[in-house]
């Protein structure tokens, strides 16, 4: 018997955020408009494909893109409406999906596996999107592939307001001449890397030696090599569920105090902690993130065993905050993010000194959950 074929599309709503407003107000449309924070602190968080073209791309600093485009249409946004679009649309496909996942307020993933019993999964899908744009008023574009990977990337192709269907066994021909920074989880000091090893397409990735995609970029140049080659997971989460909780603060004048940045790290792991165990899950994985005055931003992250205890996640904070901290430099942002997350509790039964701990925590949260979440803060933070 014959294996069964896989279908998974991938739905992004194009330019959301700036869709939305022209529904709101059409005189908007055709003109080049820019969403995000004030000008002198904010950053963009979504523009107009006129804006783009002077250069304009989302999470640039907003006085940037007012120096790129002046004569554009400036809007912090409307919030409200944003998700009551994202909930219109889930609601025409969850009506037709059989399996689906909202990965995002503005991405979906679907499911089309064994539909081609019955309809032809491209006309399906088709038919959907046609069904949301008629009905809603928004653009979206869809890639339709065997995997995740490659249904997003081919939707990233598509755009702006359109569609491609990648077939079966054509995976590693169709991502081959794209450049590597389509891969998603590609970020900007790995793309910079792969340029100087002259790596600039995924096909290039996918004939690369292996063992020296391991020497440059450790475990995970096995999981590029994988990439490049166009295998990927097809597993589709049918429930929305965070992959990740995170807290960032910007200050007010910029930072270089070490006391105060880690007194800042501190309340953020108190707030992320209390947030896994209410949530009772664990992460895995802790990343740091740092921006400086001139809005060059760094991250780092590790792996680390399962925790939701408030000090493991400052410690393991802290430490990845003095690897990456320029003490030269005041920094304008600090954030932590806990990813990788898994269900349950962490398990205690091993040493005692962990139920003692799970014990402690259990008491605070019953305070926080009594008489609010800041009532209560560990001793160097600014709570107490």
């Amino acid at each position: 018997m014959s294996q069964q074929q896989i279908h998974i599309a991938h739905f992004d709503l194009d330019a959301f955020f700036v869709s939305v407003e022209r529904i709101l107000d059409p005189s908007l449309v055709g003109k080049p408009l820019i969403i995000g924070g004030s000008k002198e602190r904010g950053v963009v968080s979504t523009c107009s494909y006129e804006a783009r073209k002077f250069g304009v791309q989302s999470a640039i600093p907003m006085s940037r893109a007012h120096a790129l485009c002046p004569d554009g249409i400036f809007l912090k946004g409307s919030r409200g409406q944003y998700g009551k679009f994202s909930n219109w649309v889930t609601s025409i496909i969850s009506a037709k999906a059989p399996l689906f996942e909202k990965a995002s307020i503005d991405e979906f993933y679907i499911d089309l596996t064994g539909m081609d019993r019955f309809f032809e999964p491209l006309r399906w899908t088709i038919d959907l999107r046609t069904e949301i744009m008629e009905t809603t008023q928004l653009p979206i574009s869809f890639g339709l592939a065997s995997n995740r990977m490659v249904a997003k990337i081919a939707t990233n192709v598509a755009k702006p307001n359109g569609y491609i269907q990648v077939l079966p066994g054509k995976e590693k021909e169709f991502l081959a001449p794209l450049g590597v920074g389509s891969i998603p989880g590609v970020g900007e000091q790995m793309l910079k890397r792969m340029h100087e090893l002259g790596i600039l397409t995924i096909g290039a990735l996918a004939e690369y030696p292996l063992h020296l995609l391991e020497l440059n970029f450790g475990a995970y140049g096995k999981i590029l090599h994988t990439k490049a080659n166009g295998i990927s997971s097809a597993d589709i989460h049918s429930s929305y569920d965070a992959k990740s909780v995170s807290t960032e603060q910007t200050f007010f004048e910029n930072q270089y105090e070490i006391d105060v940045l880690e007194s800042t790290l501190l309340r953020m792991s108190e707030k992320l902690g209390y947030e896994l165990r209410r949530d009772e899950k664990s992460t895995k994985c802790i990343a740091v993130k740092l921006r400086y005055p001139d809005f060059e931003t760094h991250t780092k992250q590790i792996s680390i065993p399962p925790t939701f205890f408030d000090d493991e996640i400052f410690q393991t904070a802290k430490s990845l905050f003095h690897q990456l901290y320029d003490t030269r430099q005041p920094l304008r942002l600090l954030g932590i993010r806990c990813s990788e997350l898994i269900g349950g509790e962490v398990q205690t039964n091993m040493f005692e000194n962990k139920v003692q701990k799970q014990q402690l925590y259990n008491a605070i949260d019953d305070v926080k959950i009594r008489y609010g979440k800041d009532v209560l803060g560990k001793a160097g933070g600014e709570e107490h």
